[in-house]
């Protein structure tokens, strides 16, 4: 909205032309989110312990973490008004990906508040059943890929680009639903996963949505891409926007959740902001490029899924606990130590990652 306020205003002072910059708009989302979150932080943390919406814990988790009963969840929720206030104020809402990215964010959000209120109701011990839980978030992520699919209007749009090569990309035709509802519920549930310390998820979540934005950056400007040799996709550049609101989102609720956190973003944050991921990757055309970003998202998840099967099949866990932050536990590494060691990690794949735009 502030947008169209400056495009009015540049008429009578040209200062006001700034905002038609990608990157001033990037820059005052991150700044707006951020200050959204901060502030309306204490308020919500008082309105969640007055009605005590307290975190539950899980019986075979480690000991350690039972101290941590009753801490105000659901905080995840803090982080949806933040990053949706400023991507109605600060984008253009003409572009049909950035509402892709906005109905991605609140129906996931969405269910993951509907798990969470079930969980409460139940004292931790019930939820959304497996089977209801991911219906649901089939149904949402099939929508999202079909509207990506019908919005499409280049061939690059739909295309699997491959890094480390120049004009190598797979015309995907309708396997690309696929991909884009494989990519938007994977990534919602590898975040959940992941969100089982303080601050674990949610710093990583930040450093791969600054990818993603300088991705988005480029991916819609004919100059920068023509110069990697990647598809320019018009009208992705405004997804940076997203980016920076979610940044800033990220960010404030961290001043909140950094260990020991004073609230959890529980279902409603971690499911929604993986899907949000998942669906700027697509719009972006760098599937391929994020995986590698969000890496220990992966293994997190990998390390779930090896453990089900080797106890299945064998009998025998290969980790002590998973998700595997809680083998690290259970080795004697202390909370912080697990959160930051994995933050550097993270930050390591993300640097990694983004030279695979140069060597083409």
């Amino acid at each position: 909205m502030l947008l169209y306020l400056f495009r009015w205003l540049a008429d009578f002072d040209p200062a006001f032309q700034v905002a038609e910059y990608i990157a001033f708009r990037a820059v005052v989302a991150t700044g707006t989110a951020l200050c959204i979150c901060v502030i309306i932080g204490p308020l919500m943390i008082r309105w969640l312990r007055r009605y005590q919406v307290g975190d539950s814990i899980r019986d075979d988790g480690p000991a350690s973490h039972q101290s941590k009963a009753g801490t105000p969840t659901m905080g995840g929720a803090l982080i949806l008004i933040s990053i949706l206030g400023s991507v109605l104020l600060w984008s253009d809402l003409s572009n049909m990906k950035v509402w892709v990215v906005l109905g991605v964010l609140t129906t996931f959000g969405a269910i993951g508040l509907l798990d969470d209120v079930s969980k409460l109701r139940a004292e931790g011990k019930g939820g959304l059943t497996v089977k209801v839980k991911y219906a649901l978030q089939t149904v949402m992520g099939l929508a999202a890929a079909i509207w990506l699919f019908s919005i499409a209007q280049l061939p690059a749009e739909t295309e699997l680009i491959v890094p480390f090569f120049k004009n190598v990309a797979i015309p995907l035709g309708l396997a690309f639903v696929i991909l884009t509802y494989l990519m938007i519920v994977g990534s919602s549930n590898a975040v959940n996963l992941t969100d089982g310390l303080d601050g674990l998820a949610l710093m990583p979540v930040v450093m791969v949505t600054a990818g993603l934005g300088i991705l988005a950056y480029l991916v819609g400007n004919v100059e920068f891409a023509s110069y990697l040799y990647i598809p320019y996709v018009p009208g992705t550049s405004e997804i940076a926007i997203v980016c920076g609101a979610l940044i800033g989102g990220g960010l404030g609720f961290l001043w909140y959740n950094a260990y020991p956190a004073q609230v959890i973003m529980g279902d409603v944050g971690a499911l929604s902001l993986g899907a949000a991921m998942g669906s700027i990757a697509v719009i972006v055309r760098h599937e391929i490029v994020f995986l590698i970003m969000a890496g220990v998202f992966v293994l997190e998840t990998a390390s779930v899924m090896l453990q089900v099967a080797s106890f299945k099949l064998t009998g025998k866990r290969i980790f002590r606990m998973a998700p595997i932050h809680h083998h690290f536990e259970l080795k004697g590494w202390s909370e912080p130590k697990v959160i930051v060691r994995l933050w550097i990690v993270r930050l390591l794949l993300v640097l990694l990652a983004m030279p695979t735009l140069n060597i083409r």
